[in-house]
């Protein structure tokens, strides 16, 4: 039979794999913990009612006693020895009466119903626990009793108690119902243990199968959330956003690395033709001059978009952070539109700043500049210098700084070509430009830009109609009380 049980032991592992995994789990050792705590505040209470109830049974026997030793004293005092002899006889006659014993000054017995005491008691005066015997009593064995023992005049020792049966009985119901009641605490609680444990563990398991795919490439799978928004729930929508997050940092990094292979490599190939062509074809000075020229204004243009990417990468990943201070973004709008007015008047825009209330914002103050230096320098690279309006004055390029609720907007409205609804979305990913604009010189990172600096500052970057035009609005989270 042994070796039955031992082989059927042996051959399921995955059960001993399974408990030692159940056992090992942080819920079951803390309902395991709890359970303790349990047992001992349910040991504690159930000891203190005994004992009360112990003690408060032991104060009616004494209270008991007292008063029929004081009645047999009276008693004493009013008939004698003789009289005594007599209540005693009749009390214990009666039945469930109390012990009653009365001796002679040498120890010998005159009147009571206990035939045998443990020696010693009745030597001394006082209160006493002894096992006894009833004289009329057919069984052998003893009980006990808690008697009280008292010297009369003359001698004579009195003893009268009362048998602790009742009190020893309910003090074991007590404690029967407290250990069938602590097993059967920790028989629910260890099943319970088993059941949350496993539970959990279940749904650990299968976050882990599905991080395990993850890790292994498939970085659109999700964390499985139950719906029941716990703990387990909580961190699995959390989780499952930065797994958005970085799926969206990945697939614009393979965007980014696609647009680089695929749009730097033209001016790169240009400038080495250039290069190389100078070389070959240059008759003079003059040529190599302009061919040199040339190539510096093309390095240019690419340390510009390096630079602007570098810009993006530092925005996304918010290392930006450690920089931001609180400052006015109406100083801001004033200060870059002060620096790009000479550009608009060349192109015979007309360019307006509005800005007079305070906006006060934080952040980073270059990145915030950058953004909106970016989004005028498309107002007017965009906005055709031929567009009037009917009176004859050139037409506006508005940059506004203003106060919605508890958002800071900074705003450039222009009257050029404007963007298509359906390409709104579509613009602010890097190296993006509509046919309309592949005419002007540029990068398509200008409104990537802008829209992560907005994104790092926990705003947004809205592309609006301006009928006609482009309303460009960077909104950021203003700094202090929403009604300042």
């Amino acid at each position: 039979m042994r070796m039955a049980l031992l082989k059927r032991f042996h051959y399921r592992p995955e059960v001993v794999a399974t408990l030692g995994k159940l056992m090992r789990a942080t819920a079951f050792r803390l309902t395991l913990v709890y359970l303790l705590i349990f047992i001992i505040f349910a040991v504690s209470l159930l000891g203190y009612f005994a004992l009360n109830t112990r003690r408060l049974i032991t104060d009616q026997i004494t209270n008991r006693v007292n008063l029929e030793v004081n009645a047999l004293r009276e008693q004493y005092e009013t008939g004698g020895i003789r009289r005594l002899v007599t209540i005693l006889d009749l009390r214990a006659r009666r039945p469930g009466s109390s012990l009653y014993l009365l001796t002679t000054p040498s120890g010998e017995g005159l009147a009571g119903n206990v035939s045998s005491l443990e020696p010693g008691v009745l030597d001394h005066p006082g209160w006493f626990e002894s096992s006894y015997r009833r004289i009329e009593s057919s069984e052998e064995s003893e009980h006990r009793a808690l008697v009280r023992v008292v010297e009369m005049p003359g001698g004579f020792r009195l003893l009268v108690g009362r048998d602790l049966e009742e009190r020893e009985r309910i003090y074991a119901i007590i404690a029967n119902a407290g250990r069938w009641s602590i097993a059967l605490v920790v028989v629910l609680g260890l099943g319970g243990g088993f059941f949350v444990s496993r539970r959990v563990l279940k749904r650990i398991d299968a976050m882990t199968e599905k991080a395990q795919t993850i890790m292994a490439g498939d970085l659109a799978g999700r964390l499985p959330v139950a719906g029941t928004g716990d703990e387990l729930d909580r961190l699995a929508d959390n989780l499952n956003a930065m797994l958005e997050r970085i799926e969206g940092l990945m697939g614009g990094l393979k965007q980014v690395s696609d647009n680089i292979a695929h749009d730097l490599k033209t001016p790169l190939t240009r400038l080495r033709n250039r290069c190389e062509q100078a070389l070959r074809g240059a008759r003079g000075e003059a040529e190599y001059r302009a061919a040199l020229e040339s190539t510096i204004a093309e390095s240019d243009e690419l340390i510009r978009t390096f630079d602007a990417l570098l810009m993006i990468a530092r925005a996304e990943s918010g290392h930006a952070r450690d920089n931001m201070v609180e400052f006015d973004a109406a100083a801001i709008a004033r200060d870059v539109g002060e620096l790009y007015e000479p550009l608009a008047d060349e192109k015979g825009l007309a360019l307006k700043v509005e800005a007079p209330a305070e906006a006060p914002v934080r952040g980073n103050r270059e990145l915030i500049s950058q953004a909106l230096a970016n989004l005028i320098d498309n107002a007017i690279k965009y906005a055709a210098p031929e567009t009037v309006k009917v009176n004859g004055v050139p037409a506006e390029i508005v940059v506004k700084a203003g106060a919605e609720a508890d958002r800071i907007t900074l705003t450039v409205a222009d009257h050029g070509p404007g963007i298509a609804v359906a390409d709104r979305g579509r613009v602010i990913e890097r190296f993006v430009r509509l046919e309309q604009s592949r005419s002007q010189p540029g990068s398509g990172l200008g409104l990537s830009l802008a829209a992560a600096v907005a994104r790092l500052h926990g705003g947004e970057l809205k592309l609006e109609d301006n009928e006609p035009g482009l309303k460009s609005i960077i909104a950021l989270p203003r700094a202090g009380p929403a009604g300042a």
